[in-house]
């Protein structure tokens, strides 16, 4: 096991408009909405936290203020939570914050698209290797996806891509990577291509939104040119990246949810509350007569 880089800083890009999710993101950031009693980026923070990120990055827009005031202490609502002995409540708020100095906010002025988002963090990232969460893409697993990638990290080295497996016949809808021999508790990555046509996919794993990513790509990102839907992808980025060095896969065995779609959103909505053992009792059986109702 060779000695690398601690992967201390994630960026997290937050910019996007919402539109699938118009009216609400009109004045509501998208990563704001609530899955359950928290906000959808609270989940993507929390799986960084749990992987021992020390640095969380924010790469916001416009009207996007409400997320970097939720990061924040608010004054007014703390002291009336003390002066009603609500300290459990004080004490959740205060579990949920990075500690002071731990979060930055840069902004990404135009919608070039996730390689450009990307690249707006690199001035607060420095020439150290960071991980990168898309926080649309919440995930649920008895360990963190971040944390087994940055275990992975720690025996490869290099750059590490958390896959998950779909169909085969679905393979044309991701970003699917080729399989080559094992490192540690994943693989090495032959490959990468976007939507591969029906039957050219290389296997049936497909990148689903966690990467650790080293600094060079800031300056290949620098000079890229703008890609599909003339934005600069960061999966044209990571093909150059890989010409230089190594990419591992992390096989993440969990539930992936895709908060940017409405129906991904319900289900982890479903999923979390069923999970809570203060919420399922009394919503159980509602959600059984639903299912009973859709059978009829």
């Amino acid at each position: 096991m060779g000695q690398h880089k601690k992967v201390r800083k994630a960026v997290f890009p937050v910019a996007g408009l919402g539109t699938r999710f118009l009216p609400a993101t009109k004045a509501v950031p998208k990563e704001m909405l609530t899955v359950v009693d928290k906000p959808v980026i609270q989940y993507v923070v929390d799986e960084a936290m749990e992987a021992g990120i020390e640095h969380f990055v924010f790469v916001t827009g416009r009207s996007k203020h409400v997320i970097e005031d939720y990061f924040d202490i608010q004054f007014e609502l703390e002291q009336t939570l003390r002066q009603r002995n609500k300290n459990a409540e004080l004490s959740l708020l205060n579990g949920l914050l990075p500690k002071a100095g731990t979060a930055s906010f840069t902004r990404q002025q135009e919608p070039l698209g996730l390689g450009h988002a990307v690249w707006c963090a690199r001035e607060i990232v420095g020439d150290e290797p960071f991980a990168l969460l898309l926080p649309d893409m919440v995930m649920r697993a008895e360990k963190g996806c971040m944390k087994g990638m940055i275990e992975l990290y720690e025996h490869s080295g290099g750059n590490v891509i958390a896959v998950e497996e779909c169909a085969p016949d679905q393979t044309h809808k991701y970003g699917i990577v080729g399989v080559g021999e094992t490192i540690g508790s994943g693989f090495r990555i032959t490959e990468m291509v976007e939507k591969p046509a029906k039957g050219t996919a290389p296997s049936n794993f497909f990148i689903n939104g966690r990467y650790i990513l080293q600094p060079e790509i800031f300056h290949i990102l620098e000079s890229q040119e703008r890609g599909a839907g003339n934005e600069i992808q960061l999966t044209d980025g990571m093909l150059k990246l890989a010409q230089q060095q190594d990419f591992a896969g992390y096989h993440f065995r969990g539930q992936t949810f895709d908060c940017g779609a409405k129906d991904g959103f319900i289900l982890a909505n479903v999923a979390f509350a069923l999970a809570r053992a203060d919420i399922r009792p009394t919503i159980e059986d509602g959600f059984k007569a639903l299912v009973e109702a859709l059978k009829s």
